[in-house]
Parts: structure tokens; sequence; C-alpha cells
């Protein structure tokens, strides 16, 4: 089970590098002018959100490995909240997608000042998934 376990910690880590870096590559996305800068971050953001997609992914199926090993914390209520916001988070992710197809058709209309705030979405998550992780307040 601690494999299983270190390797889920492995893909949120992942998965949380690319949320937290891809809002704030909208930030200067958003500020950009010139066609070659444009280019630029649209590879960027493609590839980054490809890679944040495989840090998802590998969350959820060794997520619910640990819940097929240890079934008994379907019952914990800690576990019901962590799991409402992972899968505000995975809502959250899908909505990084449409920024991502927004910016690639020049499509965007929200300022870098949105994105900054945008950006602290999954910050203030991560922590309450911490908290409920570590402390198991209910």
């Amino acid at each position: 089970m601690l494999w299983v376990k270190a390797i889920h910690v492995f893909f949120v880590v992942a998965w949380f590098a690319g949320l937290f870096y891809l809002p704030r590559l909208f930030v200067y996305h958003a500020d950009t002018a010139d066609d070659s800068g444009h280019e630029r971050f649209c590879v960027m953001e493609r590839r980054l959100y490809a890679i944040t997609t495989l840090g998802m992914v590998g969350t959820w199926v060794f997520g619910l490995w640990l819940l097929w090993l240890v079934p008994g914390y379907l019952q914990m209520g800690w576990l019901h909240a962590k799991l409402a916001l992972v899968l505000g988070l995975s809502a959250y992710h899908g909505w990084l997608k449409t920024r991502v197809r927004a910016f690639a058709a020049r499509r965007n209309t929200r300022s870098a000042r949105f994105y900054r705030i945008a950006n602290e979405v999954p910050a203030v998550a991560l922590l309450a998934v911490v908290i409920l992780v570590i402390v198991k307040p209910f």
C-alpha cells in the first residue's frame, strides 16, 4: 500500500505543478501582443496542459487504487470532503483547457489580473486537502 500511496503523491505533485503554472502562463500571455510571443505561449500552454493531464489521471488512478486497498476510508467524512475538492479541481482542470483553446484561437477576453486571481484557486484547495488528509478533522 505504501508504494501506491507514494506514487499517488508523486502524481498529485505533478498535477499541482501544472495547476499552479498554467494560469501563470495565462497571466503573461494575456499581456502579449506580438505574434511570435503568442505562438510561443500557445506551445507552452498546450504542452504543459498535456503533462498536467497525465498528473491528474495518475492522481485519480492511484487514489482510487488506495480506496480499493482501504475501503474503510469511504466511511470517513474527511475523505468525502477531500473527494469533493478533487472533483472541483478536476473541473478547474477542465476549465483550464477551455482557456488554452481560447488563447490558441485568439478569443481570450480575460485580463492578466483575472488569471492572477484564478491562480490562487489550486493553492487554497491544496491547503484544504492537506489539512483534511493529515489532520482528518471529521
